[in-house]
């Protein structure tokens, strides 16, 4: 199994073929290069359907695509869990907005900006933390960052004053950003192209129903207890997380091509929180200025754009109108808030990821195997987004006109649970197919999509409820569909001509070593 193939790589900015080893494919093809792993070799690392794996793991123990099977899974459920804490953390004072609102002496309205505050500077924090990661680990990262949540949390819940809480909870977003971008890092350091569109479906999933399971024991604990345990659940949880993550999460930053670690437990040394440094590797300013560099990228600024706009639509957009606007139509307090926004969004979504992980992983499967020559093409992916970005636009015309004709509560709970049905499809397929893209860049990819999801969604709270009572919330929710589809057009245009822009613009510089 150690012995290694020579395949043709066919690089398209020269239109020269060239004998290159077969292991380093997996690089070679995240940085964009056209990979032919030919058919004549012998003692390729294969996966269980007889396929070659990509990108090729080396003979190092201590390589994060060596660990066994149930560690990767236990990295995947720990990062998983703590994408999930982040909008956790956010939103889990939305039904409360009433309480917090009386405490404060201002409206349910102004109450929402503290979680839009929070949810800008989570999309802003990621910035300061990647290029850290990238140099000293993602674990220590995770683990400081998760430090910094939980306090910030706890000091919300004792903020007596409205510029306290803003404070506090612009820390907390700072602290909470690392999870989203770090943990999908974290993916795609351990797992296979073929396994990696159901891995991110489950880390999306985890991410993507944080904001929906949020406001159910929010609406308990704001009704029944305080607001304030609204932000102390969140630290409890954030603490909890920190210990399980002390012990049981490794390090997967690592450097291909590096010298194999000579040590009989690798992966506990893989737990240490110093020491794993890559040997070579420095922090240096600009290295906070070339994460930069993936936003020149088309495949992912506009798949990332249409991604943060369907995302706002489908589930912040629900999360920060709800309060006020079930108390409004519906006289729902904060419970029965929560209940009906938490459980709608978290059926729609959990269904969302069944169809979705499994749809992705299957075609690029499919499409490899019914092409001869191995070439592995991630627009492939691309295909998968067809039933989220048809069904989404239904459902934010189903709550929009429910909401403006004042239907029973149901109908729209059910125009949010479709919208977000949609959105677990699609976040699955846009973080799939960028990771499959550049995969060393991970990590600033989600960067991008962080940004701009926490960037476009902050601006929910100030105009949603304001544009709905001024032009109606049938007419809002057709003219934010409007806007869904036309950030669609990019995506459906990279679906045939994706791979011809990838190759004109070439490989990533940042990072490409990883």
């Amino acid at each position: 199994m150690s012995s290694k193939e020579v395949g043709e790589i066919d690089d398209k900015s020269s239109g020269q073929d060239h004998k290159v080893d077969v292991s380093d494919a997996g690089d070679l093809e995240s940085q964009g290069v056209h990979v032919n792993l030919g058919r004549s070799g012998q003692n390729l690392k294969l996966d269980k359907t007889g396929l070659p794996l990509i990108p090729q793991p080396s003979d190092d123990p201590s390589d994060p695509l060596n660990f066994p099977q149930w560690l990767k899974v236990a990295i995947l459920l720990q990062v998983s869990f703590l994408a999930l804490l982040g909008p956790l953390n956010q939103a889990t004072v939305n039904p409360a907005f009433v309480p917090l609102a009386a405490h404060f002496h201002i409206s349910t309205v102004e109450a929402s900006y503290q979680t839009t505050i929070a949810i800008a500077f989570a999309g802003i924090g990621s910035f300061i933390w990647v290029p850290l990661a990238n140099t000293y680990g993602r674990r220590p990262l995770l683990l400081f960052t998760t430090l910094i949540a939980a306090a910030s949390s706890l000091g919300s819940g004792k903020a007596n004053t409205w510029s306290q809480l803003i404070a506090t909870r612009v820390l907390n977003g700072l602290g909470t950003s690392s999870f989203f971008t770090l943990g999908a890092g974290m993916v795609s350091d351990t797992f296979f192209l073929h396994e990696r569109g159901r891995a991110m479906g489950i880390f999306t999933v985890f991410l993507t129903n944080s904001a929906h399971v949020a406001p159910i024991p929010g609406g308990f604990l704001g009704q029944f207890v305080s607001y304030r345990w609204c932000y102390y659940l969140p630290a409890i949880l954030d603490m909890t997380m920190f210990g399980v993550m002390f012990f049981c999460l490794p390090e997967t930053l690592y450097l291909r091509g590096s010298t194999p670690v000579v040590t009989d437990k690798p992966i506990l040394r893989r737990m240490k929180l110093w020491g794993l440094r890559p040997k070579g590797k420095y922090l240096k300013l600009s290295d906070f200025f070339q994460q930069f560099i993936m936003f020149k990228y088309p495949t992912v600024l506009l798949t990332a754009l249409y991604y943060s706009v369907t995302f706002t639509l489908s589930s912040i957009l629900p999360a920060v109108t709800s309060a006020t606007l079930f108390r409004r139509l519906y006289k729902f307090n904060a419970s029965q808030t929560g209940l009906a926004l938490g459980i709608g969004t978290l059926i729609g979504s959990t269904l969302g990821e069944l169809l979705g992980g499994i749809v992705v992983d299957r075609s690029m499967y499919l499409s490899r195997k019914g092409k001869k020559d191995g070439v592995i093409v991630p627009e492939v992916r691309l295909h998968g987004i067809w039933a989220g970005a048809v069904i989404q636009p239904i459902g934010l015309l189903i709550w929009g006109f429910c909401i403006q004709y004042k239907t029973p509560y149901i109908g729209p709970t059910m125009g949010f649970s479709i919208m977000c049905f949609a959105i677990q499809i699609i976040s699955t397929v846009v973080y799939s197919y960028n990771a499959d893209c550049y995969r060393p860049q991970t990590p600033e990819i989600a960067q991008v999509l962080n940004f701009g999801r926490q960037t476009v969604g902050m601006t929910t709270g100030f105009w949603a409820i304001p544009l709905g009572d001024k032009i109606g919330f049938h007419w809002m929710a057709v003219t934010m569909s409007l806007v869904g589809i036309v950030t669609l057009l990019p995506v459906i245009f990279f679906m045939s001509h994706g791979k011809t822009i990838r190759d004109k613009l070439g490989v990533p510089k940042y990072n490409r070593s990883l």
